[in-house]
């Protein structure tokens, strides 16, 4: 969503929950950092239904803080809604995510500015003495950051850190769901994106409640799943439905060859389990390969109505 005026390099995004008392201190630290930076800049908080003060307390930084830009939810959409609507609404070359809770530094903005400027395209930040409940914010964490990585293949120490810098064109198209706020570098990264991480500072919550537990593992895992599916299967859902269904074929004719040597061997009880076998397997393959064909037809639909790219251009020379 484009606005008025030139736009500014950097945008800064900051999802605010119930953060009542901490808005006040971090404008204060934030914008003391970006006044000192040599780019323009714009602050985008996105009060995802603050059910306390957090609102007002935004209002009055937007008296304060020219900079400073606020959109409210009508109600609770959860973390990956807000980053969402920053982006959409941000202009900048160079989007940067920080949570509102006075955990994340924003003197580290700089450092992430800087490895950017080395050619990266996203930038994310590694909490790496993070200040939380041992056994149950940086446990979590912890577990779900080497399922993510074992899974998605990209190894960072810190997928969930909010603290992230990225390149403009990387991010305007992305479409995030559920916690997949998280998974953006793995994303980036599927797109053909330079992805870092970089050490930064993680302060003890000090105002306020934690919004995240062991739960939000499983949502993780189950997100990541969608992304690794949509990535490697989108374009050719038959690989996946019709390598199913072969594999329930193969089980068919395998049921089918025991339940005719079955029924040749005397002494043999298992012909009329063999063959139901035979039957779920044969019906089983047969439902998966349908679905496939189903699946590519809705695909292909899909991409002629909507005229997405199967392909993502990075640069061009004398086109």
């Amino acid at each position: 969503m484009e606005g008025t005026g030139a736009a500014p390099y950097l945008s800064v995004v900051i999802p605010i929950f119930n953060e009542e008392g901490n808005i006040t201190p971090l404008l204060a630290q934030l914008f003391s950092v970006l006044r000192s930076l040599p780019h323009s800049f714009e602050v985008l908080a996105i009060d995802d239904g603050s059910e306390d003060a957090s609102f007002t307390e935004l209002e009055i930084g937007t008296r304060q803080y020219p900079e400073l830009k606020v959109v409210r939810f009508r109600r609770n959409y959860g973390q990956t809604a807000a980053l969402a609507a920053g982006i959409d609404f941000s202009r900048g070359e160079v989007v940067v995510s920080l949570d509102g809770d006075l955990q994340n530094d924003p003197s580290d903005i700089p450092a992430l500015l800087t490895r950017l400027a080395e050619g990266y395209d996203v930038v994310s930040g590694w909490r790496k003495a993070r200040q939380d409940a041992r056994f149950r914010r940086a446990l979590a964490s912890r577990i779900a950051n080497r399922m993510v990585s074992w899974i998605s293949g990209v190894h960072l120490n810190d997928h969930g850190c909010t603290l992230k810098a990225y390149r403009r064109h990387i991010i305007k198209d992305m479409r995030l769901y559920g916690e997949m706020h998280r998974l953006i570098a793995i994303h980036a990264h599927r797109l053909g994106a330079r992805v870092t991480e970089l050490p930064v500072q993680h302060h003890p919550r000090v105002r306020g409640q934690s919004k995240y537990g062991l739960e939000r593992v499983a949502k993780i895992v189950l997100d990541l799943m969608v992304v690794t599916f949509l990535d490697r299967c989108f374009v050719k859902p038959m690989y996946v439905f019709g390598g199913i269904g072969l594999v329930f074929m193969t089980g068919a004719i395998l049921s089918l060859v025991a339940t005719i040597w079955s029924s040749l061997t005397e002494g043999v009880s298992m012909g009329p389990m063999l063959a139901l076998l035979f039957v779920l397997f044969f019906a089983s393959g047969t439902i998966s390969l349908l679905m496939g064909l189903l699946a590519e037809m809705i695909v292909r639909t899909y991409f002629e109505s909507t005229h997405r790219p199967v392909y993502t251009v990075r640069d061009s020379v004398n086109l």
